[in-house]
């Protein structure tokens, strides 16, 4: 899929929004908050994003374009940082809850019934950046498996949601996960 092409009023509806929906969640945040804290009649908000299902999903393709970007320029573009430096990279910007993925794993949880297309973005950003893990695993050992790949996701993970409980996450797994995979 492209890039999305918005406007710079658009834009700042979308990250407003984004920022709405970080703290709050999908669900809680409704059109009428969105229209109030961008200052937007609601009619604009529909002229430009038809529906709230349609609006969610921009949001996301926003977030995922940013963090690929932000990816690509840390892992395709820098020669000088080793694979292993890479990953760990990888795994403290995705497992920031402050961070741009926070989003889009929030979404995988939040957008499921109601809002599939969203849904759909969230999960194809998460198999997108297994295939980033996977190719960075395999520059360190060509044995690597994709289940390899797919472990470091449940890691990124398993971060996040220790944050959101504890605010503490042993970094020691991921030594472990170097010592034992490499």
């Amino acid at each position: 899929m492209p890039n999305l092409i918005l406007s710079t009023r658009t834009l700042n509806i979308v990250n407003k929004a984004i920022e709405l929906f970080h703290y709050n969640g999908f669900h809680i945040v409704g059109v009428d908050k969105i229209v109030k804290e961008s200052e937007i009649p609601k009619m604009t908000f529909y002229n430009y994003f038809h529906s709230k299902e349609r609006f969610i999903e921009i949001c996301l393709i926003v977030q995922k374009e940013r963090l690929q970007e932000k990816i690509g320029s840390m892992v395709e573009y820098d020669d000088a940082t080793s694979a292993i430096d890479k990953l760990k990279k990888l795994y403290y910007l995705h497992a920031d809850i402050d961070g741009l993925y926070y989003l889009l794993f929030k979404a995988i949880f939040e957008t499921k019934n109601n809002y599939p297309n969203a849904y759909t973005t969230a999960l194809r950003y998460r198999t997108w950046l297994t295939n980033e893990i996977y190719s960075q695993l395999r520059a360190l050992n060509p044995d690597a498996s994709f289940s390899d790949a797919k472990l470091f996701v449940y890691m990124i993970e398993g971060a996040i949601i220790q944050r959101l409980s504890s605010d503490e996450v042993n970094e020691r797994v991921l030594e472990l996960f170097f010592k034992t995979s490499i």
